[in-house]
């Protein structure tokens, strides 16, 4: 069985570690995969949206994640089934919902409160270690997830609220969702939003961004621009994205998640 792991953990610490050698302990024949952890601390929109990119890419499995600011308070603990079987095990703050909608939709959701599936104590301030790192591992030894606890309304689960672009004529209002190591901005545009603003491949467009105003070309790839160009692209995961060919956008703009810019045709 394969058990991806997300989280905004980093790998300076021990986090990361600590929690391969509680799965390692409780299901040695267990693959991990990690995805990354280096989401954002207690970014849980990005971590949702990197989830959701990523896991059609992976094996069928277990899929732990763990960004978690409300740790310690009254939060659920959750186990997801999507459509596809696949379990979905991290905290009930919306974290885990896009993907496993992505994948079909949730099936059935069940709270983790059975202790003999954590580690004793449970620390306040540690549940990918204690809490969710164990179900994961207990899972993919083939306990049932309905063993965990009991089941939950799938309609009382948190949901997070991702912003929706707003097109009016030429111009549309965007939300920054993710900027990755390169610079490059993830957008909450598609190339159905952009194409209905009339922007398509070569045509030349204005960012109006929180810092300036920047000059901007519709491209391809970044093979159409020249080093230093700004472009507005469709990046691998089909979100529009902008780029500073051989360069770095998120510095240039001193723009991060969850800022608002503008894209206008010229």
């Amino acid at each position: 069985m394969t058990i991806t792991f997300l989280s905004d953990f980093g790998l300076r610490d021990d986090f990361v570690g600590t929690c391969h050698g509680v799965i390692a302990r409780i299901a040695p024949d267990a693959r991990v995969i990690d995805i990354t952890h280096g989401i954002e601390p207690q970014a849980v929109l990005q971590g949702a949206i990197v989830l959701a990119n990523t896991l059609p890419y992976m094996p069928p499995g277990v899929h732990l994640a763990v960004v978690d600011p409300r740790v310690g308070t009254s939060r659920r603990a959750l186990a997801l089934r999507d459509a596809a079987g696949r379990i979905h095990v991290g905290p009930d703050n919306g974290l885990l919902v896009p993907a496993a909608e992505k994948l079909g939709g949730i099936d059935a959701a069940w709270e983790l409160g059975n202790p003999a599936y954590m580690l004793e104590p449970v620390s306040r301030t540690f549940h990918g270690r204690d809490v969710f790192a164990p179900a994961a591992a207990h899972i993919a030894a083939g306990v049932d997830p309905a063993d965990f606890g009991p089941e939950i309304e799938l309609e009382t689960l948190a949901r997070l609220e991702v912003p929706e672009p707003v097109v009016d004529g030429s111009r549309i209002e965007a939300t920054v969702l993710y900027v990755d190591r390169y610079g490059n901005v993830q957008l909450n545009l598609s190339r159905a939003d952009i194409e209905r603003a009339g922007i398509v491949a070569g045509r030349r467009i204005e960012l109006d961004l929180p810092t300036d105003r920047y000059y901007a070309t519709a491209a391809s790839t970044f093979a159409d621009a020249r080093p230093g160009d700004i472009i507005l692209y469709e990046d691998s995961y089909e979100n529009m994205a902008i780029a500073v060919t051989d360069g770095n956008a998120a510095e240039m703009f001193a723009i991060k998640p969850g800022q608002h810019l503008t894209v206008d045709l010229l």
